[in-house]
């Protein structure tokens, strides 16, 4: 063996520290002698990996080295690559592309000691979108392989759960590194080989983060939020059915769509799930990684419109809610802005209803007294959210919201209910139905005390709706009579009710279409006659003489119009101005 010389450097482990040193060293920026000796007592994996990380400062030849109880000693490090580190000279710009192109896998692909695939001449991470892989300030890169690489970076690997356990880690990221290719899923019969492997590895690497049972290391936590990265952040793109989203109530009976890549989606959704779920994640060594920015693209793909990837995501950003606790702010506030833009400028996404079963659970998790930052989100996102045309998409969930803050905090009550009716629709009976039901469960929770404060507007409008000329939005309104809470409540204000509710009711009687409109609210007048007798008997006269009043006058009115029309006759051809006193008094318009 050939004498050692003084430039002699102690390896421990091969890291991703290491592997940014020898770019450093590549673009002749010399390292400091502290980056290569680490006092951790940590051993490098085997003795094909001393070996490989020999080769690889000699670019692959065999060079001789020394191993010892604290890792390996090696003069390999003569000629010029020596002088590059401690003479600090500038590499060749060929050596710089030599050694960034394969920094990382040219260590990685001979540390199982098998016959693992050469993923050194090109790093197999792309993304489709132009994106870089990862998320958060650190670096990453993006590499372009043409259709015919797919086939040399996915040649056979060994299984994870076959390796010796010291092998176990680097076998899973190089795994993790050959996922990250992405495949074009429009045409099922490209590569269709090289697609089928992925889906088989992605299914290991599940199979390891479920069954993890030590704490995943700093490189396997990147490894895997890089390979999340490079599958799901990527641009959605929206089908023909989009321009007609105002709509999709309308939509119902047509076949949900869904994204041709689902096959490996899915897996790679099932490992970012278990990862969160595991024990094993270090939440504060996640963090580096899962970070405000990470956290906007993942929000951005709720616009997803298949309905099993918008399920997915709502159950992860659960997790991740709950996981990283200083993320709760922004995550809510980053929900409220995507639905700023969807009340006032777009109207347009298909997240909606996930993401407001998500602030279910939230809101039903608020503490007491109710901040006034959630009094605010109430007021200005929730009840808005009621304006779209689209609110069918997502009412349920929106009307669970609403319970949950009448429930939480009585003295909104007044303020639901009057926003809620200020959004009321006009002309829209389906969305009219569903606002009728929203406010019958929140008079079904709220407290009497309260919902007296507002009782005169919201049986003013139920008046309207007992005169629509839609079916079923009368009878959903007359039928709210059968609610033991609206029973309750007309029988502790009747003296306010009745007279709102009998004109309507006495109108449907006399002048509406339909018979059935007219059979229900001949029984809903019965009801009230014989509960309050006496009261229902003065209403029906203090009606009777407003008719009465109203008929005198609707006559004064046509006869003072008939009478400036005959003066107008008569001075038509003089040409002067008419000029008629008022005979009648000024009538206050009604509100």
């Amino acid at each position: 063996m050939a004498p050692y010389t003084a430039h002699e450097i102690h390896v421990r482990h091969i890291t991703e520290r290491d592997m940014i040193n020898i770019d450093k060293v590549a673009v002749g920026r010399p390292p400091q002698s502290s980056d290569f000796l680490d006092p951790s007592p940590r051993r490098i994996a085997s003795e094909e990996a001393r070996a490989a990380f020999c080769r690889l400062f000699r670019g692959g030849s065999e060079s001789p080295f020394r191993f010892d109880s604290g890792g390996v000693s090696c003069s390999v490090l003569g000629g010029s690559m020596m002088k590059q580190i401690f003479g600090w000279r500038k590499a060749p710009k060929t050596t710089e592309k030599e050694f960034i192109g394969s920094r990382r896998n040219a260590a990685l692909n001979q540390v199982s000691g098998s016959e693992v695939a050469n993923l050194s001449s090109q790093l197999p991470v792309l993304s489709s979108t132009g994106h870089a892989c990862g998320s958060g300030d650190r670096m990453r890169f993006n590499y372009s392989l043409n259709d015919s690489m797919f086939t040399y970076n996915f040649r056979p690997v060994p299984s994870i759960k076959d390796a010796p356990n010291t092998d176990k880690q680097n076998l899973l990221v190089i795994k993790l590194n050959m996922c990250c290719t992405l495949f074009d899923f429009m045409d099922p019969t490209k590569n269709k080989k090289e697609k089928e492997m992925k889906v088989k590895i992605l299914l290991e690497i599940l199979d390891y983060v479920r069954s993890a049972s030590s704490k995943f290391p700093e490189i396997v936590v990147e490894a895997i939020t890089t390979m999340i990265s490079a599958n799901l952040f990527r641009t959605l793109v929206s089908s023909t059915r989009e321009k007609n989203v105002l709509q999709h109530f309308d939509l119902e009976e047509d076949e949900p769509l869904t994204d041709p890549a689902w096959p490996h989606l899915h897996p790679v959704y099932e490992v970012f799930l278990q990862f969160l779920q595991s024990p094993e994640t270090d939440a504060k060594l996640a963090k580096r990684y899962v970070d405000h920015s990470f956290i906007l693209r993942m929000l951005e793909l709720f616009h997803s419109e298949d309905h099993r990837e918008r399920n997915y995501l709502k159950t992860i950003l659960h997790r991740i809610y709950g996981k990283f606790m200083v993320y709760r702010p922004f995550i809510r506030k980053s929900i409220n802005n995507i639905f700023y833009q969807f009340i006032y400028e777009t109207q347009k996404h298909n997240g909606i209803a996930e993401l407001l079963e998500i602030l279910g659970s939230i809101i039903n998790g608020f503490a007491l007294p109710l901040k006034e930052e959630h009094k605010l989100f109430l007021v200005r996102t929730l009840i808005p959210l009621h304006k779209p045309r689209c609110m069918a998409m997502y009412h349920q969930q929106l009307s669970y919201c609403i319970t949950q803050f009448v429930e939480k905090d009585a003295k909104l009550t007044d303020t639901i209910i009057r926003g809620i009716i200020k959004y009321w629709p006009v002309t829209n009976s389906p969305k009219e139905l569903l606002f009728l039901g929203e406010l019958e469960y929140v008079l079904e929770a709220a407290q009497p005390s309260e919902v007296q404060k507002c009782i005169v507007p919201v049986f003013s409008q139920l008046a309207r709706c007992f005169n629509s000329s839609n079916v079923q939005v009368a009878e959903k309104s007359l039928f709210l009579w059968n609610n033991d809470r609206v029973e309750s409540l007309i029988k502790q204000n009747s003296e306010k009710i009745l007279p709102i509710i009998l004109p309507a009711l006495d109108k449907n009687i006399n002048g509406h279409w339909n018979p059935a409109v007219q059979s229900l609210s001949l029984t809903v007048q019965k009801f009230l006659s014989d509960r309050e007798p006496e009261l229902f008997a003065e209403c029906v006269l203090k009606y009777e003489e407003d008719k009465v009043r109203e008929e005198e006058l609707k006559l004064k009115q046509e006869a003072a119009w008939k009478r400036l029309e005959e003066i107008a006759s008569a001075k038509v051809t003089s040409g002067e101005a008419v000029l008629v006193s008022p005979t009648l008094p000024r009538q206050p318009s009604a509100v």
